[in-house]
């Protein structure tokens, strides 16, 4: 992670970096407010104009620090923007056998297939698999750049609105819980949390979100929150 300024020296340190809580690791104060993303670039027009008319801009988010020898792969994730009144981003939960990211929060996505034409045929052939969601209710707006995380995955960020009233099954080996958080609250950097740690001499760093859904807490953290924080950067350009 290339911060956007210069941060507090506070730094975690853990022994054993696959068995840690990322909830206890210390949160580093930003050196500057950064303003929310204005609602009006949230509606479905102004986020189709955004990917037609990109801005200058830069992701802040692009490589995380490797914790694998694994070789790398391709993957694609649906960030799905759900059309309602208040737009949202759906999101899932992991279920805890997964091999990778087990238990936690992500985006509709997974490994590209030889047969995937594009990196937005990967997302919605995943999203399919994963949470039932048809290719029909969903209209693609656009890539993000690539987002390598440590466990060697070169990810496409795939941007696409969905209809509202699009029909769900999530996939109960893959998928414990679907859920949706407003957009307009993870493009408000109030809501960015940055935290550092150093695991075997390497300093990490990542972004988190935590969300309160009703009683339940979504810790949104790691790569997702780090694509979210790209898609902030892009739309607050």
């Amino acid at each position: 992670m290339s911060p956007a300024g210069t941060v507090s020296s506070v730094i975690a340190p853990v022994k054993n970096l696959p068995g840690f809580d990322p909830r206890q690791v210390p949160v580093v104060p930003e050196p500057h407010a950064l303003p929310a993303v204005p609602r009006e670039r949230l509606t479905p027009a102004a986020l189709r104009q955004r990917f037609v008319h990109p801005p200058v801009w830069a992701p802040e988010v692009v490589l995380e620090k490797r914790f694998t020898d694994r070789d790398p792969a391709h993957a694609s994730v649906l960030v799905g923007i759900v059309l309602r009144d208040e737009p949202t981003v759906l999101l899932t939960e992991r279920t805890a056998h997964l091999s990778t990211h087990s238990g936690q929060i992500a985006f509709p996505g997974g490994r590209a297939d030889p047969e995937d034409a594009t990196p937005a045929a990967t997302a919605l052939r995943e999203a399919e698999e994963e949470v039932g969601l048809p290719a029909s209710a969903v209209e693609v707006l656009g890539v993000l750049p690539h987002y390598v995380t440590g466990t060697a995955f070169i990810v496409s960020p795939v941007v696409a609105l969905i209809a509202p009233d699009a029909p769900l099954t999530p996939n109960p080996y893959e998928v414990a819980d679907v859920f949706e958080v407003p957009l307009a609250f993870l493009m408000d950097p109030a809501h960015h949390r940055r935290h550092v740690l150093e695991w075997e001499g390497v300093r990490r760093e990542w972004f988190s979100m935590p969300y309160a859904d009703g009683d339940k807490e979504r810790y949104v953290w790691g790569a997702t929150a780090g694509m979210l924080r790209n898609f902030y950067r892009f739309l607050q350009a």
